[in-house]
């Protein structure tokens, strides 16, 4: 299902509690990103965030990590694996297979809004991007796609208008944008891009709540959604400043 971008109503994609990577739980071998944590999270009513990169044959995939090795038995980076060759590897813990975009659409099929965020490499390459596009074109369910990346939701905007498309932000303090130029960060951290994004809605770090320019998009009537939260007292005092917890080990009424 596509969405208007001038339908300013998205209570759709604000509606429920979303399971950030599904609704995982390590200790009973329901792990992240995984079939298993997207069953648990359609199962308990949850909308479901994940994150998607690229395979070395040119597809997406469902992963968080640049890299394999934190889940997966193996180390490389994603990109560098074949999805029949990541499909050999086990995950640490739990008996899942790494899925497909498409995969991930069968299963889901239209029953829980995905919210599903598209990683970057920050190498303006937009393959990713656009396969996600693709594979989404004849999907019937409710899903928004977002980054961090602000050249990649330009992209989006650019190829798919109609899709429904979030900037994934924080107040850009992190040492892992020390290798991001310095005229990158700044984008991000003012955000001067929405001229090009033209986003929808922000999906802000809990921890940098309130943040003035978040502010004035939801003063404007885009919605908020925030991460990670990890406890009831986390999302009271998130929902002054959002609408919408993406959460993680407990689960929200």
């Amino acid at each position: 299902m596509r969405f208007s971008p001038q339908m300013r109503d998205l209570k759709w994609l604000v509606e429920k509690p979303i399971a950030h990577r599904g609704l995982h739980n390590e200790k009973k071998e329901i792990i992240e990103n995984c079939e298993s944590a997207f069953k648990a999270a359609i199962r308990n009513g949850y909308a479901i965030e994940c994150d998607i990169q690229l395979t070395k044959d040119g597809e997406a995939v469902i992963f968080h990590d640049d890299e394999i090795e934190r889940v997966l038995d193996g180390k490389g980076m994603v990109k560098t694996f074949t999805v029949k060759e990541l499909k050999k590897k086990k995950y640490r813990r739990g008996k899942d297979q790494i899925q497909t975009l498409g995969e991930l659409l069968e299963q889901v099929d239209g029953s829980s809004t995905l919210v599903i965020e598209i990683k970057s490499l920050w190498d303006d390459d937009m393959t990713l991007s656009q396969r996600a596009l693709e594979v989404l074109a004849d999907y019937n369910g409710p899903y928004a796609l977002m980054s961090f990346d602000p050249h990649i939701v330009a992209c989006v905007a650019e190829r798919s208008p109609v899709t429904v498309r979030g900037i994934t932000a924080d107040r850009v303090t992190d040492p892992y944008y020390n290798n991001i130029s310095l005229a990158r960060r700044l984008e991000m951290q003012s955000f001067s891009h929405l001229s090009l994004t033209k986003p929808h809605f922000v999906s802000f770090d809990a921890n940098g709540l309130p943040f003035a320019a978040v502010g004035e998009i939801r003063d404007r009537g885009h919605p908020v959604i925030c991460w990670t939260i990890r406890s009831p007292e986390q999302a009271a005092k998130a929902l002054r400043y959002a609408d919408q917890i993406t959460f993680e080990h407990y689960q929200p009424e």
